[in-house]
């Protein structure tokens, strides 16, 4: 057995290579997104190379298609500035205080819109790819139609 534990990780292996922590691996395990692991005769559990290859491809499409807390909470931080900004304008205001409101609204507004193009172009290279992805699935698919019309006639 100890063979064949070499080929393996532990979970506190796995959870430092890919940086999620052993209750993610367990979480995602529950959830369906990783197989059981092999487990050791004491019950610890063993992952291997394409545990830890899935476990990172999660990882990549949580990040791009989920949000951080940290981005969540910077957006809806933002939100409520531009809503205290709005509570706490003044017409009669000085030109001054006018541009300090206006002048923040913006870096809130930008610093909303830097995540919200970051999360775009990810999306587009991910739609890139899976667009390629498909168009060599229709070469692929139009070359068997291909083949299978010439070879139509030769049953005959």
């Amino acid at each position: 057995m100890a063979e064949k534990t070499d080929a393996y990780l532990q979970i506190g292996e796995v959870a430092e290579r890919t940086g999620v922590t052993q209750r993610t691996l367990r979480f995602y395990e529950e959830k369906g997104l990783l197989r059981p692991p092999s487990r050791m005769e004491g019950g610890f559990r063993l992952y291997s190379e394409a545990d830890v290859k899935r476990v990172e491809k999660i990882r990549s499409l949580q990040n791009l298609l989920g949000t951080s807390l940290a981005d969540i909470k910077e957006m809806v931080d933002a939100e409520e500035v531009l809503r205290e900004l709005r509570a706490q304008f003044n017409p009669e205001a000085g030109l001054s205080e006018k541009r300090r409101q206006l002048e923040k609204a913006i870096e809130v507004t930008r610093a909303q819109y830097t995540i919200v193009k970051q999360k775009t172009e990810q999306m587009r290279e991910m739609e890139s790819q899976i667009e390629e992805r498909l168009a060599l699935f229709d070469r692929w698919s139009a070359e068997l139609d291909e083949l299978e019309k010439a070879a139509e006639p030769a049953k005959s």
